[in-house]
């Protein structure tokens, strides 16, 4: 009897043990020094060393992953954290309060799957995709807002993003085969939009893009687009066994204005912080942006 009992103890852990893979977790991160001074002044939070603790977090990830278990990192903001607190009732100086603010972040937050990244490559990566969000967040509100054009009815924001999701369509069009990499700025109220796209392009085919890149890409640059703010587009072709192609574009009014070959050099090869001249990149050439205008736009 007792050998039976052992045996059934024993598959009973087994299938815990098996059971285990099939539950992902969630993990919240404190990516930034400043939010984890913040967190040690709750007594139940233990940890004095930011440093110390990125490294505990990462032997934690190492072993979740060592049994098979799917990890999302979730970014911890101690400012959303206290107002979840306060919205639920919940004390912050708790470990259950902060389990229960982890996993609402990994609905609705920023986070992004282990995959056995370093942790010196997940933080910043973790960072990236929060400001990402932000932009797009941030984006979709201001052509949210716009309202309808007084003298012709439509929706501004939405007249915006489709044209420019067209905009888009011809860069990557005239482009031709390859692979893209457009970076988009706009200047806002208190910090820089920028959105980022990849596309690959084979010979005779459409564009390959991401759908959620490519509405991000669309929405900052129809922002720009609706509330005629300076800012502009860049793209860089590469394709094997030729230089880079570096183009580039301005918006003006509400329209990409095609940069001339030089203007092109001058934006890549001056530091943006201080004007001083830059080196330029070997095997690269600086070429004109090229005509995008819509037929039925007439500046």
């Amino acid at each position: 009897m007792a050998h039976t009992n052992g045996t059934k103890h024993g598959n009973n852990k087994i299938m815990r043990r098996t059971l285990r893979r099939e539950v992902p977790s969630t993990v919240g991160l404190l990516a930034d020094e400043e939010d984890f001074a913040s967190m040690t002044e709750y007594r139940t939070f233990t940890f004095d060393n930011h440093t110390a603790y990125l490294q505990q977090v990462e032997g934690l990830l190492r072993a979740l992953a060592a049994q098979g278990v799917h990890t999302t990192v979730a970014l911890f903001d101690p400012e959303e954290f206290l107002e979840f607190c306060e919205a639920t009732g919940l004390d912050p100086d708790t470990a259950e309060s902060r389990t229960r603010f982890t996993a609402e972040v990994a609905v609705r937050g920023t986070s992004v799957p282990y995959t056995g990244q370093p942790i010196d490559h997940l933080v910043p990566q973790l960072i990236s995709e929060a400001v990402r969000q932000a932009t797009w967040d941030y984006a979709t509100l201001l052509l949210a807002r716009l309202g309808d054009c007084a003298e012709c009815g439509q929706d501004i924001g939405r007249e915006a993003f489709d044209r420019a999701s067209r905009l888009v369509a011809r860069i990557l069009e005239e482009a031709g085969p390859g692979s893209h990499h457009l970076v988009c700025s706009v200047p806002a109220e208190e910090e820089q939009l920028i959105a980022v796209l990849h596309a690959e392009r084979a010979t005779g085919e459409p564009a390959h893009v991401t759908d959620l890149e490519g509405a991000e890409f669309v929405t900052v640059l129809a922002a720009g687009i609706a509330v005629e703010s300076p800012g502009g587009v860049v793209l860089r072709i590469t394709r094997a066994g030729t230089p880079d192609r570096l183009h580039g574009w301005r918006l003006h009014r509400g329209h990409l204005v095609a940069l001339t070959a030089g203007e092109v050099f001058n934006a890549y090869c001056t530091d943006a912080a201080t004007g001083d001249p830059l080196a330029p990149e070997p095997d690269v050439e600086y070429c004109a942006g090229f005509d995008i205008a819509e037929p039925d736009i007439h500046r």
